[in-house]
């Protein structure tokens, strides 16, 4: 006999549908799986697209050559789902969500036919969208965004069937980084247009610049303080360059590099609570608030910030997973929380690793902490050890307290993973002083004596003190 796993009503089988078929849809899926039974618990899952849990991550690097096939970015694919008694459709989006009557209509993207499916749990899990600026010429052939597989195997195309070899990235910030040196490594001559004053504007500018040296030591032309306004197209209808308020960069194949945001459209329709970034808003459990049978992760979410208290939009496939265990745990019948981050990211150009956690300087502005600042110069192993490199390393810490707010670093082999000394330390509300002492490994090969992210803890122990 079964039976209800919340009400206990014999015969009465659940229902959990889950919008969204890449990584916390489809880990939320997964988890409530291995939880309830299929007798216990019946799981529908929609996808729009053609793929399923695939690395959005790893597509600079297929672009670029690194990764050699498309399918080794796909985790699991949707027959591996239906295996684990996941009903998974794909190509079919939904296009509405009729909270009251607990529903949720879906289109088949191909044909077009619409059914409703009733659901007792529901998982909103659509992700994010790439910015397109409204302007002239943003739709015209040969301007691409990079968000799924599909949009990585159509930049592809355009790039196998395309004759110049004149690339223009809007944008500098990870995806635009990322996909100028993929551009680079495909024998493309590369522009970026940016409309800060550096590059990585998850960076300070001061660290900024070390990533805008690296770019133009790889070939690459940085135009920053630059705003696109718009995208000129040749008698053939393809784009041929991309304008500013001064001047054009011509362009055979343009990629937006600009950002993303929540692909919140449905949820807005839905009446769901959305915050200021335009992300749902859940509790810790990841339930979306004042709805106790409707769950959201991944990037179409707002998380909390440990450090500054606010809530933020980061589009992360490492959130997005965690998310996904999290509510299938919950869907499930556990009980599971997601807490908060501390805002991790590392990323490389060449290789230039470039890491950040925590807080900028215009972020603890924001957030109305008074700090200090901290930069140092080190090596990534003993001095006299054969390989060594520069790595500069910038600290944040609140004035007086000294309570760590955030670690910027900017190097060569060996720079980018140290940042997660400074995550682990911000997820403990640690001081500078704290750190100070950590018990880190040494040996030549693979630091000095005194770990460069110490050497930064040190130099911010004295700015504390100092009278402001």
């Amino acid at each position: 006999m079964t039976m209800s796993a919340t009400t206990g009503v014999p015969g009465k089988r659940e229902r959990l549908v889950v919008i969204g078929g890449d990584a916390a849809g489809m880990s939320a899926a997964s988890q409530a799986r291995r939880l309830r039974s299929a007798e216990e618990l019946e799981i529908v899952a929609f996808e729009r697209g053609h793929f399923t849990s695939f690395s959005a991550c790893g597509i600079p690097y297929w672009v670029g050559g690194d990764v050699p096939e498309r399918d080794q970015l796909i985790a699991r694919s949707p027959e591996e789902h239906r295996a684990r008694d996941i009903d998974l459709r794909m190509r079919t989006e939904v296009v509405e969500i009729d909270v009251a009557g607990r529903r949720a209509r879906a289109r088949d993207v191909d044909s077009g036919a619409e059914s409703w499916t009733s659901y007792d749990k529901l998982v909103i899990a659509t992700g994010a969208r790439p910015i397109r600026p409204d302007m002239p010429g943003v739709d015209a052939p040969g301007v691409h965004g990079v968000q799924t597989l599909d949009d990585g195997q159509a930049l592809l195309d355009t790039l196998a069937r395309t004759r110049g070899r004149r690339a223009v990235v809007v944008g500098a910030g990870y995806i635009g980084v990322e996909m100028a040196e993929a551009l680079i490594n495909r024998g493309y001559e590369v522009t970026v247009v940016n409309r800060g004053s550096e590059p990585m504007s998850t960076l300070d500018p001061d660290m900024g610049r070390l990533v805008h040296a690296a770019m133009e030591g790889l070939g690459i032309t940085m135009v920053n303080d630059t705003e696109v306004t718009k995208i000129l197209t040749g008698e053939d209808g393809n784009v041929r360059a991309v304008a500013t308020q001064d001047a054009e960069y011509p362009a055979d194949v343009v990629v937006l590099g600009i950002g993303v945001r929540p692909e919140t459209a449905l949820a807005r329709a839905a009446g769901l609570p959305l915050g200021d970034h335009g992300g749902l808003l859940t509790d810790l459990a990841m339930r979306v608030r004042g709805h106790e049978d409707i769950w959201a992760g991944g990037d179409c979410v707002e998380v909390l910030d440990l450090v500054s208290g606010q809530e933020r939009h980061i589009a992360l496939g490492t959130h997005a997973n965690k998310h996904g265990q999290v509510i299938g745990t919950n869907a499930g019948g556990g009980y599971a929380t997601f807490p908060g981050v501390v805002g991790t990211a590392v990323s490389k150009v060449c290789d230039l690793e470039i890491a950040r956690t925590g807080l900028r300087e215009k972020d603890a502005r924001r957030a109305g902490l008074q700090y200090v600042t901290a930069t140092i110069e080190s090596t990534s192993r003993a001095g006299y050890y054969p390989g060594a490199s520069l790595m500069k390393v910038k600290m944040l810490a609140e004035r007086r307290t000294g309570r760590l707010l955030g670690v910027q670093i900017v190097g060569r082999e060996g720079a980018a993973k140290r940042v997660d000394i400074a995550a682990v330390a911000l997820t403990a509300g640690m001081t500078v002083e704290q750190m100070t002492s950590l018990d880190l490994g040494y040996a030549p090969p693979f630091s000095p004596v005194w770990d460069p992210v110490l050497v930064a803890a040190r130099k911010a122990v004295k700015a504390v003190g100092q009278p402001a």
